[in-house]
């Protein structure tokens, strides 16, 4: 079964904010809070497994990798994404984590999702502390991504890939653990509903420019379960 393609998630109607939804904070992700609350994920249940999931059921899925970079700025933790280029075969400039598929010489995801990082961004395996793996997510495209969220320390030296990156930018963790920012979008495509997250930020990139970058989709979704994941009491093993 073929999932309903979105060719402008811009013109799909907001249909809620979930600004009823507390706003997190850094003592949520403090160093122990965070290798906490990862330790426990393979355990945990993410809210949002994708829609491959269902919509693939009866086919197999390729394994991917992405990096959750949460990079230690001085005014507090910021999260490195990505946007690819316009001419890229499949999710032409969406923002993205920075990854890609698992290859056969990869020893883990982890792996994966450093060398695609490298490949990608040039960010150096050495300035990254991988803390720990959350539950993979199924995207209507066929892969099941697995986030590997990481601390990154400045200061970073990057150097796109200008095949597949068009431009990186970083944007506060507080904006993006805060549901107000949030926005539910429902639209119907060839007879079925399809419903996803997007959080808009207004900023500038590494190219220069400021503007809005929409993040949306699988990458929107993923910072969702981030977000339940930290909202989690550090007791529980739900």
């Amino acid at each position: 079964m073929r999932a309903p393609l979105i060719t402008d998630p811009r013109s799909v109607p907001v249909v809620g904010v979930d600004g009823h939804l507390p706003a997190l904070n850094d003592t949520h992700w403090s160093h122990e809070a965070l290798s906490a609350q990862l330790s426990g994920a393979a355990q945990w249940q993410a809210p949002l497994g994708g829609d491959g999931g269902v919509l693939l059921a009866d086919q197999p899925l390729k394994h991917a990798a992405v990096l959750v970079p949460l990079v230690l700025q001085t005014q507090g933790a910021t999260v490195l994404l990505t946007q690819r280029t316009a001419h890229l075969r499949a999710h032409a400039g969406q923002v993205s984590f920075p990854g890609g598929r698992v290859e056969p010489g990869d020893a883990s995801a982890a792996a994966a999702a450093l060398r695609e990082a490298h490949e990608e961004v040039g960010l150096a395996p050495d300035s990254v502390q991988v803390i720990g793996q959350m539950p993979a997510y199924r995207t209507v495209t066929g892969f099941e991504v697995t986030p590997v969220v990481a601390w990154v320390q400045p200061p970073l030296t990057l150097q796109p890939d200008p095949h597949e990156v068009q431009d990186i930018f970083e944007v506060p963790l507080a904006f993006l653990m805060n549901p107000a920012h949030h926005q539910r979008h429902r639209v119907v495509v060839q007879d079925r509903s399809r419903q996803f997250l997007s959080m808009p930020w207004q900023g500038r990139g590494w190219s220069g420019d400021e503007r809005e970058f929409f993040i949306w989709g699988a990458t929107a979704a993923m910072l969702r379960n981030f977000y339940h994941l930290l909202a989690r009491p550090l007791s529980s093993d739900a």
